[in-house]
């Protein structure tokens, strides 16, 4: 059997040898197979050792996240009792094997791979250890997928536009004030006010207090009014959503509470997405789809516009051409893309006032009625309270009145940086919405037209499918809880080189020029040096530094008042060494001196504007870190936004719970 590596290639269709698959997967040169053939032949115990290094060095590959991989994962895990069918040739599909979750099966493909990693993980453990029956673990999935099918008919009859757009920013507008007020106190040194106290009485969720001090009793007293609320969350949950057998179960239901509010709420949903790195990171990833998604768009355009190659001809003329033809050529090009634009808008227009008028009105639900196919027995049917009681439903507004666009506004500081722009833009608002014709009033051309983009492009369904791939991939690699590929930065240096690289990527998403005058500097080439003398004295924050904490944290005194006087202080170093500093580009033109001699004082212009320019943008950086970042950098004030919005989905999901405690619910259904 050892000289079967030097032997012939066995023809196509027999079986390949093993020892031929590692030899040919290890190197591809003709003269490495050759040694290496000769080198197994001579001593065969030579071969192993290499491979086992090679192995260990491999990347974790992405092809768990395949639909192939997953169904194979959901398989071995949520289906031990159909393993007898693994040597068919096609196996059975999953929604053959499991309880549908949803309507859409790549929605249950993805949301099963959650459960099969949570029980895999925090159930199969332990449990395989008392007993090798699969039966508790069919009774858990029969309960998840009873609570999301009941979840699914509640949600079509929640109004998502304003739930998305209109209600959650109020809850993120709230955060910001209640944070900026907190932040800026009116105490002064030597009185001092802990700003969290502050937010938390502006803003009191009864889980989170006592507000913990570090070192303190208040931090445990806190964590376990925190899980007994997520506990009472669940309990209210499971009595609306689980069948009344499935109720009395008390293992069970225990086994299932405890699941949904240690392991999904308490540490996949509040612990992780108050952190302010994942808030950061997750802004980051935003940006990047944002621009990456940008380009391509643009590099369609580009590639098919006749005009884009028309433009790339005139600009190729000879150098003998008369500066009066080249001015008669570009005013002729100017003409027809300004023909181009114009005769685009006007049909755009046209198109829009038609497809308004088409489109359905708001005010008409159009849920989608089908028939339950997830229900598997006279069980299965979902809870309906005895009472005809008409649970009271958000008063619907017009989109344009949405809460969306004046959270954007308080959380850009816009009333303070461009107090003119956002007074234009309040009264064109108020205009289109209660001017001649209500043009955006509820059910207007604009407001349907709206309602048209956001169901078609926001809350399409298939977008879910791709955002829970990501999800399990970043929190769950490889299928299985390990080092995440969003790492949280284990020092305040990381944690300040974060949040600048996310302030970068957030001012990358508008024109240089916008950004520029946007926060308060000035777009003209001969104001640079007048503004770079200005902006010591009228910035409102200074440069980020990892060492200092530019957070919540401090209570001396407000947080512009910090910014100013750390700006004033290194703005006057740097203008100190304005005049020793020589960039490495003059100094390879015009020797160690770096000054032309007949144009020196020009040259000193160049280089200060140069200089000028970097520390502008180093301040816009500031600007943003301090002015949007900042709001997001206190876990515990996090949690609040975090909680609220948690609280908001399950009452528009669930209005009887804001009408009956947990044990009314309880009693009313087992009784």
């Amino acid at each position: 059997m050892t000289a079967a590596p030097s032997g012939p290639i066995p023809p196509k269709g027999s079986p390949v040898p093993t020892s031929l698959k590692a030899s040919a997967t290890s190197s591809t040169n003709p003269e490495s197979v050759t040694s290496s053939v000769s080198k197994t032949s001579s001593s065969p115990r030579a071969t192993p050792p290499p491979t086992a290094p090679r192995r260990s060095a491999r990347p974790v590959s992405s092809d768990f996240l395949s639909d192939k991989a997953t169904a194979a994962f959901i398989r071995r895990v949520l289906c031990a009792q159909h393993l007898a069918d693994r040597g068919r040739n096609t196996p059975a599909p999953i929604h053959d094997l499991l309880p549908p979750l949803t309507s859409r099966n790549d929605v249950d493909l993805q949301l099963y791979a959650l459960i099969a990693i949570i029980i895999k993980e925090f159930v199969q453990n332990w449990y395989a250890k008392i007993t090798p029956d699969e039966t508790f673990v069919a009774e858990i999935v029969q309960i998840i997928a009873h609570c999301t099918r009941a979840l699914e008919q509640r949600l079509r009859k929640v109004d998502l536009e304003s739930l998305l757009l209109d209600e959650l920013p109020e809850l993120l507008d709230a955060h910001v004030r209640a944070y900026r007020i907190a932040k800026n106190s009116v105490a002064r040194p030597p009185v001092e006010a802990n700003p969290r106290e502050i937010y938390h009485s502006l803003w009191p969720l009864p889980a989170l207090s006592p507000v913990p001090q570090p070192g303190h009793k208040s931090a445990q007293l806190q964590s376990d009014n925190e899980s007994a609320y997520r506990q009472l969350l669940v309990q209210g949950v499971l009595a609306l959503l689980l069948p009344t057998e499935d109720l009395e179960n008390e293992c069970l239901t225990a086994l299932v509470g405890q699941l949904f509010s240690e392991l999904v709420i308490g540490n996949l949903i509040v612990n992780r997405l108050s952190e302010p790195w994942l808030i950061w990171e997750g802004l980051i990833i935003l940006t990047r789809v944002v621009r990456t998604r940008n380009s391509i768009e643009a590099s369609e355009r580009g590639n098919g516009g006749p005009g884009f190659d028309l433009k790339a001809d005139s600009s190729k003329t000879p150098l003998t051409t008369s500066t009066h033809s080249l001015y008669i050529q570009g005013a002729f090009w100017s003409l027809i893309q300004w023909g181009f634009i114009l005769v685009n808008s006007i049909r755009l227009l046209l198109s829009t006032i038609v497809l308004s008028r088409s489109l359905p009105p708001r005010s008409i639900p159009t849920f989608i009625h089908q028939g339950n196919p997830t229900s598997h027995d006279d069980r299965d049917e979902a809870y309906s309270p005895k009472t005809t009681e008409i649970h009271p439903q958000p008063v619907k507004v017009p989109i344009a009145d949405f809460k969306f666009w004046s959270c954007v506004g308080n959380l850009l500081e816009m009333d303070a940086r461009m107090p003119w722009t956002s007074g234009a833009l309040s009264m064109a608002q108020w205009g289109a919405l209660r001017g001649p014709g209500r043009l955006a009033g509820f059910d207007g051309m604009i407001d349907r037209l709206l309602s048209h983009h956001i169901q078609a492009y926001i809350l399409d369904p298939a977008r879910l499918p791709p955002l829970l791939r990501a999800v399990r991939g970043a929190v769950f690699p490889n299928n299985a809880p390990g080092a995440s590929s969003l790492v949280p930065p284990s020092s305040d240096e990381q944690l300040g080189a974060l949040r600048r690289r996310c302030a970068s990527a957030l001012l990358a998403l508008v024109p240089k020029r916008v950004g520029r005058l946007y926060y308060g500097s000035s777009t003209w080439p001969w104001s640079t040096r007048s503004t770079s003398t200005r902006k010591s004295a009228n910035s409102r924050s200074g440069p980020f530094k990892a060492g200092s904490n530019n957070t919540a944290h401090n209570t001396n005194s407000t947080g512009e008042e910090v910014a100013r006087v750390r700006l004033t202080d290194e703005g006057k170093s740097v203008r100190d060494s304005h005049a020793t500093l020589t960039p490495d580009s003059s100094k390879r033109q015009f020797g160690d001196t770096g000054v032309r001699p007949t144009e020196a004082d020009g040259d000193d212009r160049a280089d200060m504007c140069n200089e000028d320019e970097d520390e502008e943008e180093n301040r816009i950086l500031s600007e943003i870190e301090t002015g949007i970042l900042d709001v997001f950098s206190d876990p515990y004030c996090n949690k609040h936004l975090v909680y609220g919005i948690l609280e908001l989905i399950l009452v528009r999901l669930m209005p009887e719970l804001t009408e009956k405690g947990v044990i009314e619910l309880w009693e009313e259904r087992i009784s």
